[in-house]
């Protein structure tokens, strides 16, 4: 990175940024081919659905960008569960339209190994193409695992291959990974708090500015 990243919560007003920040960085991904297999709307249906979880954490969780809004994490507090969206398989109809059914496929599977105890869902982590390759990445998951430890709280996240090793520098553990119907496999991770290894904040990793997994 050229220089360190200041990072703010986010404001309402942030909100449909974070969606099509989202939807730029996620786009190109296997997985999203899995849930959209036509290149021509594949950016359009992310940026409504992701709409629908940026204004959900906004509620039950927080989201966190970058000065320059080129990178933004959106996560979930999941200290006991949590309510879906208001309206939201109507919502998510509307969003992705012929593909709500592998928008659901893949909510039931990633829900189905999500964690039970109190824990933080690191729901994404998306860093805009042209920014890329500086370090925001690892500069977002530094300050989000600094919050957690503060807190005590084990943190959550659904990733693509692409990012193990971004992840692991900062302390997650694969857990056993989920293969999609005639599509991708995923790697859940965990992060146990207060684990204390020195993670390099200036070194930038190739996948670092890709995503977590489209889920609540």
């Amino acid at each position: 990175m050229e220089a360190a990243a200041r990072v703010r919560a986010a404001r309402w007003t942030d909100k449909d940024h974070v969606a099509a920040l989202i939807a730029d960085a996620l786009h190109p991904d296997p997985l999203v081919a899995w849930l959209i297999p036509e290149p021509p709307h594949r950016r359009r249906v992310l940026t409504q659905v992701a709409a629908i979880w940026v204004e959900h954490a906004m509620f039950y969780g927080d989201i966190h960008l970058t000065h320059d809004l080129n990178a933004a994490t959106v996560g979930f507090h999941r200290y006991r569960p949590i309510p879906p969206p208001a309206n939201y398989h109507h919502r998510l109809t509307d969003a992705a339209g012929e593909h709500t059914q592998r928008f659901d496929t893949l909510d039931r599977l990633l829900t189905a190994r999500r964690p039970t105890e109190p824990h933080y869902h690191l729901a994404f982590l998306a860093v805009a193409p042209t920014a890329q390759r500086r370090g925001l990445g690892t500069a977002m998951l530094a300050h989000h695992r600094a919050r957690l430890d503060r807190i005590d709280l084990p943190s959550w996240s659904d990733t693509t291959t692409a990012a193990h090793t971004l992840y692991t520098r900062h302390g997650y553990t694969p857990r056993p990974a989920i293969t999609l119907p005639n599509g991708p496999t995923l790697q859940p991770m965990r992060r146990n708090p207060d684990q204390r290894g020195t993670v390099p904040t200036n070194a930038a990793h190739p996948a670092e500015g890709r995503w977590q997994v489209l889920n609540s």
